[in-house]
C-alpha cells in the first residue's frame, strides 16, 4: 500500500507539474472484487489516486496474462496435485494487452475504465489442466471449492470481466504452439511446491 500511494502520489504530481495530457494505466479485472488481498486493495487505491489527478486517465483492466498460467500452477500446488477454485477464467495473450495500451495510449482519454480480455471463457482448472499437459508436466489438477487464488477465496465470476470488454485476438491453442515455455517450466513445479 505503501509502495502504490506514494508512487501513486509523485507521479501525480510529476505529471501535473509536466503537463501531461493523458496518463494510462494497468490494472487487473475484479480488482475491487479481491479485497481480501492486501496487494488488490492497493491496486484499488493506486486507481482512486489516478481518477483523483487532474490528469486525464485511462484505466485499462485485464485479465490473467497466457504468461502467467504456469505460474497460478505452481502456487496452487498441493503434493503433485494443482488445487484451483472452480471458477470462471478468461486469460488473455501479453500481445493483445500490448496492443490494447497502445491504441488506448494514442486516443482520447477514457476517464473510465476500460476491460480486456481473452477470446474464450474456460473453468480456471481446464485452463491450467490443457497447459499442464501441453508442457507434459505429470501434475493432477483438480477443481476445489476450498482452494485459494493467490490466497484469496474466490467466487465464480470475480476473475472475469463484468462488462462487455474488448477481446484480444490471441486463444490459448495458438499461444500454446506458437510461443515456447520458458526453459524448464515443465520442471518449475518441484521447486514451487517446496
Amino acid at each position: 500500500m505503501d509502495f502504490f500511494q506514494t508512487a501513486g502520489k509523485n507521479l501525480a504530481a510529476a505529471e501535473a507539474a509536466a503537463g501531461i495530457k493523458h496518463h494510462v494505466a494497468l490494472s487487473v479485472v475484479g480488482t475491487e472484487r479481491l479485497l481480501d488481498s492486501g496487494y488488490f486493495r492497493a491496486k484499488l487505491a493506486q486507481e482512486w489516486l489516478i481518477k483523483a489527478s487532474p490528469v486525464p486517465y485511462s484505466l485499462i483492466h485485464a485479465t490473467q496474462f497466457f504468461e502467467f498460467i504456469r505460474t497460478i500452477a505452481n502456487i496452487s500446488t498441493d503434493g503433485g496435485t494443482v488445487r484451483l477454485p472452480p471458477v470462471q477464467f478468461q486469460p488473455i495473450a501479453a500481445e493483445d494487452v500490448a496492443e490494447a495500451i497502445a491504441d488506448v495510449a494514442v486516443s482520447l482519454p477514457l476517464r473510465s475504465t476500460m476491460e480486456i480480455a481473452g477470446p474464450e471463457t474456460f473453468m480456471l482448472d481446464g485452463a491450467i489442466r490443457r497447459v499442464l499437459e501441453h508442457d507434459g508436466d505429470p501434475r493432477s489438477v483438480a477443481a476445489d471449492p476450498a482452494a485459494l487464488y493467490y490466497g484469496v477465496l474466490v467466487r465464480e465470476r470475480t476473475l472475469v470481466p463484468s462488462g462487455e470488454p474488448r477481446l484480444g485476438r490471441v486463444t490459448l491453442d495458438w499461444w500454446l504452439e506458437n510461443v515456447p515455455p520458458p526453459a524448464g517450466a515443465a520442471a518449475s513445479h518441484v521447486v514451487a511446491a517446496n
